[in-house]
This record gives C-alpha cells, sequence and structure tokens, in this order.
C-alpha cells in the first residue's frame, strides 16, 4: 500500500515552529517511503480563516521545500460532512443534546465533589421528543454528540509502539456545534477516508482522541489509517516552549536570516538518533528519517542549535547558490570573495558588512599614526595573493610588532572592524588605492 499522509493548518493564524515539526515529519515519512503528501486547508471555520493566512501557509511550506502532491480546502466539502452526519444520526451515534454550558459545568462539579470522573452523562440519549420540541421551543439549539462504544480501542502506534484507550473514561465527542458548525473531529476522519489517508502523523497529546477518531473511523465503515504520535517539543531547559518560541513564526524566522534547510535540519533531527547536523537538501532528510530513530522523551528545542546550523548551512553553501541571492543584496564581488567570506556568516545578509570592507567606504580605525605610517610605508607596489604574508612580514620587521599587537592595527586600519574574514583572502580584493587611502585615515 503506498503511504499517504496529510497536513491540515488551520489558515487563522501563521504557521510556527510546532505545526512546521508535524508538517515536515509528516513529508519526511511519505517521501522516504515514495508516497504523497496533502496539504489540507482546515476552513470549515469560516468566520476565523481568511485568504492571507492562507497564502502565509501555501508560501511558508514551499520556502521550506515541504511542496505538497494534492492539495483541498474543507470548506469545499460540507456536503460531504453533511451525508456522515446523517449516516451517523440514521445509525443512532450521533445525538442531539440540548445541555447548556452552565449545566455542563455544574454536573461537572458535581461529579467531581463526589469523586466521579467528570465526563458526560448521557442525558441527550434519554431525551423524548417532547422534550426535545420544548427546548427548541425555548430557542435551544441542539449540538450533536458521537455515541462511544465504552471499549479498550487499540492500535500499533508508529511512534510509541502498542497503545490503547478505554473509551468508556470519555465523554461522547462533540462533532457539531450549537450553530451547525463543525469541529475538527468528523471532517478530519471523513477526508481521511475520502483521500485514502494512509498513516496519521501528530503530536502525543492527541493520543486520546483517537481512540474516539478510530470508533468514528469504523462507523462509517472507513479503513483505519495507522497511527503515529511524536513526543512535543520543549525548551532548551526542558519545559513546554515558552509562548515566546512556541509561537515564533516561520515568517519572522525567515526575516531573522535562517535558512530553509537549517530550519528543517533542526527540526527534523531533534530528538532522534541522528546527529544534530544541517542536512545535505530536504531529500536527503526525507530519505534518511525513519520512526525508528525517534526517542520517547521530549524534543528539546534550544535556538542556540539552529544558529549553530544556520552558520553551517552557510559556510557549506556552494558560490552558484549564493550568487543570486549576493546579486540580490549587491555583495556579488566574485566567487573568490564568496569563499572566503563564508565561513564568517551567521546569516546571510552579514555579507553586506563582508562587501563594504572591500569595496567601502569604510572609516578606518588608527590607534598608532606612526604605526599606520610604517605599514604605508611598507606596502608592496604589487598586490597579489601574496600581499599579506609579504606586507605583514615587511611591517613585522619595519616596526618590531608581532602575533595580535601586529595584525589587529592591521586589521582595525583597513576593515574598520576587530573581526572577520581571512585577511589574506580580504586584502587582495581591497587593493592598494584603497588600502593606502584608509592607512592615511581617509574614510574609502
Amino acid at each position: 500500500m503506498s503511504v499517504k499522509v496529510r497536513f491540515a493548518p488551520s489558515p487563522t493564524g501563521k504557521l510556527h515552529v510546532g505545526n512546521v515539526r508535524t508538517a515536515l515529519v509528516n513529508w519526511m515519512f511519505a517521501k522516504g517511503q515514495g508516497g504523497a503528501f496533502v496539504l489540507r486547508i482546515d476552513d470549515t471555520d469560516l468566520a476565523r480563516s481568511t485568504a492571507e493566512f492562507e497564502q502565509g501557509i501555501e508560501d511558508d511550506l514551499t520556502w521550506l521545500g515541504l511542496v505538497w502532491d494534492e492539495r483541498h480546502n474543507q470548506s469545499k466539502r460540507f456536503d460531504r460532512y453533511e451525508e456522515a452526519a446523517a449516516r451517523l444520526k440514521a445509525a443512532g451515534r450521533l445525538y442531539a443534546c440540548y445541555d447548556t454550558s452552565e449545566e455542563l459545568d455544574r454536573r461537572r462539579k458535581v461529579q467531581l465533589s463526589r469523586g466521579l470522573p467528570p465526563i458526560y452523562d448521557r442525558a441527550g440519549l434519554a431525551l423524548t421528543d417532547a422534550e426535545k420540541a420544548a427546548y427548541e421551543a425555548e430557542g435551544r439549539k441542539p449540538h450533536w454528540r458521537f455515541r462511544l462504544d465504552g471499549r479498550r480501542v487499540a492500535w500499533e502506534d508508529l511512534s510509541r509502539g502498542h497503545a490503547e484507550v478505554d473509551t468508556a473514561s470519555m465523554s461522547d465527542p462533540v462533532l457539531i456545534r450549537e450553530d451547525g458548525l463543525f469541529l475538527y473531529t468528523l471532517p478530519s476522519v471523513v477526508d481521511d477516508i475520502d483521500m485514502a489517508i494512509t498513516h496519521v502523523i501528530r503530536g502525543e497529546d492527541h493520543v486520546t482522541n483517537t481512540g474516539a477518531q478510530i470508533e468514528i473511523f469504523e462507523a462509517l465503515g472507513g479503513p483505519v489509517p495507522s497511527f503515529a504520535h511524536m513526543p512535543l517539543l520543549v525548551g532548551e531547559d526542558g519545559q513546554a516552549l515558552s509562548k515566546r518560541l512556541g509561537s515564533l513564526s516561520i515568517a519572522e524566522m525567515r526575516d531573522k536570516g535562517y535558512e530553509p534547510i537549517a530550519i528543517t535540519s533542526h527540526l527534523g533531527r531533534i530528538g532522534t538518533s541522528d546527529p544534530l547536523e544541517v542536512g545535505e537538501s530536504i531529500d536527503a532528510l526525507g530519505a534518511s528519517f525513519a520512526f525508528a530513530k525517534m526517542g520517547r522523551s521530549p524534543a528539546r528545542y534550544d535556538t542556540a542549535d539552529l544558529d549553530r546550523l544556520n552558520a553551517q548551512a552557510l559556510h557549506a553553501m556552494p558560490y552558484g547558490v549564493a550568487q543570486p541571492r549576493l546579486i540580490e543584496l549587491d555583495a556579488d564581488l566574485g566567487e573568490t570573495f564568496w569563499n572566503g567570506v563564508r565561513g564568517n556568516l551567521q546569516k546571510f545578509a552579514d555579507v553586506i558588512e563582508m562587501a563594504k570592507m572591500v569595496r567601502g567606504p569604510i572609516t578606518p580605525m588608527i590607534e598608532d599614526p606612526a604605526f599606520a605610517q610604517a605599514a604605508l610605508a611598507a606596502l608592496p607596489e604589487t598586490i597579489d595573493e601574496t600581499l599579506w604574508p609579504v606586507w605583514t612580514a615587511a611591517v613585522k620587521e619595519a616596526t618590531g610588532a608581532k602575533g595580535k599587537a601586529l595584525f589587529m592595527p592591521l586589521r582595525l586600519m583597513i576593515t574598520g572592524q576587530a573581526h572577520g574574514p581571512d585577511m589574506a583572502t580580504l586584502a587582495p580584493m581591497i587593493g592598494r588605492e584603497r588600502i593606502v587611502k584608509r592607512l592615511s585615515g581617509e574614510t574609502a
């Protein structure tokens, strides 16, 4: 059976690290198995869903390289959900309830005070037609609950191993609200059946829901997919992701200068036995993915790891890949320049400052004018790849300076910065004319 998975975000906000990890693991599993990845927009909440957020989801996934094989909007499929609801009502599995939130809350408190589990008492099942009509006359609208079998539902979880949920310990889930809005569960199950989804991959916070959903699959006569429930993300301190990090959107990460392959390598490999190194490509990440590599402990999200992977991705980036972006930033000074500076980049935009060191304008930092004059006098007439070793040797002989006392003043005078790329690469590119001006104290 060919693998087919889905990612079903709601277009009510931006994609963030948590739900992108879910999308990524689905994509990697499918591609590693030669299967298909379905993007299913969960826009059944018409009041909150927006075209802007929907476009943002597509843009973010495309930027990350998570290209989908099929795309659907749930808002176009209400007729299918109505049909499924009608079948469940006819089978006695979907029943009307008129309880208000205040009544439900009062009953829960009573149950808890008696040491009983706070689950729905199925009062709606006992209603007569006359009682329902009376509620309707009051202006009450029903919400609809799915009647669970109340049994142990078991499955073999790809991530957790053997799993069981006792649906007798659960409230019958609400599938349709009083205003007629379908909640997530019924459309999700109907779509999984219609779209032949073979594997549902999500966070372990959905384990309990799976018991009820398997019963809905069976009640609708559809094949039950395989399930995988991943450990959740936690922060570097082992606690739940802070609001600041947990809500960090992919759009914000892109604006901060993170590379797509750094983000996907980070999210795809934390919590696994694979080394936390940047992948060669998104396809290589998919080819190497296996649930057997995924641990049971929460995956630790550490921004320091992401920063390291981002730098690693830039340090290995070939000039041919970088060149279009260099042109866009007006920082394309050739392959030798790129190869010389990429090892110092943390974010791609850092290259702008590197290019400025070469072509200026740079205001030199001259702390010792006499040293600057000695360096100027020792500057070779011919500028080539041997400039830096030849020149520094001459300055050392003329001034007696060595080590940091030799190299740091020269760097400050001709780049204006205390740190940066190898001067043996930069100095010939800067050229004699600019070096002379800078050693003379001019901005050039």
